[in-house]
């Protein structure tokens, strides 16, 4: 079942955006199976990934309501690590999980279905016990909402990375700014135990000055390594060997920083520490 339990992994992981409740979701699902009479079951797997999308679904409309805090960011997974759980190709990027929080549970489970696993409608509609053209409408709610595309610079970003870093270690904001898009967006997230600005800082100067802050508050004593999250390009900052923080970033193709993602929560750092 290890094909399988990845498979179940990663269409809730895109789902709900946390590795952890997808695991519970996904093993809760998988525990109901044994004690069930299969008699009327056809195809095991469909069945499973039926129940597994189904249960995201509900726990995502269920978790819609509870936020009570600011930023909710998605929890981060290491792409490149061999000790990865779920289908890399299919784990969808960081700002795509990100851009998806725009949508309902169910128009972002026919998305990541049409676009990330290839379902036809007729196919989404027997998973999602509707119809196919209410299929058709989520989709296009689901794009029509998604109007800006998630940056994913084909091209080396070591040397950008680096250049990020040395701005904000120089305290040369000029720099940093000019390496910036001009309508950045930074956003951060703490959970609940970790107090961060709640606002997001949008615009070029308000967020390389906000950086320069937090890097003087909270990072000053750390070290940092380089890193893939999602198949983007990320930093890791160690605070006495722990991992602390973590800032996923976007690249564009002229080589300069899109949004930047500061994810503190100590609860959503741990796949990747």
């Amino acid at each position: 079942m290890d094909a399988t339990y990845r498979k179940l992994l990663t269409y809730s992981y895109n789902i709900v955006g946390s590795y952890e409740d997808a695991k519970d979701l996904v093993q809760s699902t998988m525990e109901k199976y044994i004690t069930l009479d299969k008699r009327h079951i056809e195809h095991e797997v469909n069945y499973l990934i039926k129940t597994v999308i189904n249960a995201s679904i509900n726990f995502k409309n269920r978790a819609e309501k509870q936020k009570g805090y600011g930023v909710w960011l998605p929890e981060p997974m290491a792409t490149e690590s061999p000790d990865l759980n779920l289908i890399k190709e299919q784990t969808a990027s960081y700002s795509l999980l990100v851009l998806m929080e725009k949508l309902n549970a169910k128009e972002r489970a026919v998305f990541i279905l049409k676009e990330a696993f290839g379902y036809s409608h007729e196919e989404i509609a027997d998973v999602l016990d509707t119809t196919v053209e209410n299929s058709r409408q989520l989709l296009t709610r689901a794009r029509k909402s998604l109007d800006q595309t998630p940056v994913r610079a084909d091209m080396p970003t070591q040397g950008v990375l680096e250049k990020y870093i040395q701005s904000i270690l120089d305290a040369d904001l000029d720099t940093l700014e000019h390496l910036l898009v001009e309508d950045i967006r930074l956003m951060a997230d703490g959970g609940r135990s970790v107090k961060v600005v709640k606002d997001v800082a949008v615009g070029r100067e308000a967020a390389a000055r906000l950086l320069q802050h937090i890097y003087t508050l909270f990072l000053r004593d750390t070290e940092h390594t380089f890193t893939t999250i999602n198949h983007q390009p990320a930093i890791c900052f160690y605070k006495n060997g722990a991992l602390y923080n973590c800032h996923v970033l976007e690249i564009t193709a002229d080589g300069q920083v899109g949004n930047i993602f500061s994810i503190v929560a100590p609860e959503k750092l741990r796949m990747i520490s």
